[in-house]
């Protein structure tokens, strides 16, 4: 099991910008972002392979959010840019099972073992 743990998250006006960071105890597989608004279920929002060349977004952020992964250094990050108050929510790091495909990108929450404690993001009007 690894551990994860967030950070970078805050307070930011709308169309600015935050980067989340995710620190990995250990090895891991795929690996990716997720986030829960208050009242809602929790919702995909970037994913990543394991070598860091495929990735994938949901629509509502593709082209604003930018995923990317540093396997030297165990770390997970997102870059998000022209943020809107319906990005507000806490975002959650999650690394993967090992289903033995390295170039797979893992959309489902199903999909990952092991899951950070979270960090709020605050998008204001």
């Amino acid at each position: 099991q690894v551990q994860l743990v967030e950070s970078g998250g805050g307070l930011v006006q709308a169309g600015g910008s935050l980067r989340l960071s995710c620190a990995a105890s250990g090895h891991t597989f795929g690996m990716g972002w997720f986030r829960q608004a208050p009242g809602k279920e929790r919702e995909f929002v970037a994913a990543v392979d394991w070598s860091g060349v495929n990735a994938d977004y949901v629509d509502s952020v593709r082209g604003r959010f930018t995923i990317s992964r540093d396997n030297a250094k165990n770390t997970l990050d997102l870059q998000m840019n022209s943020l809107k108050p319906e990005d507000t929510a806490v975002y959650y790091c999650a690394a993967a099972y090992n289903f033995g495909a390295a170039t797979r990108v893992f959309t489902r929450t199903t999909e990952y073992r092991d899951w950070g404690q979270g960090t709020q993001v605050t998008v204001s009007s």
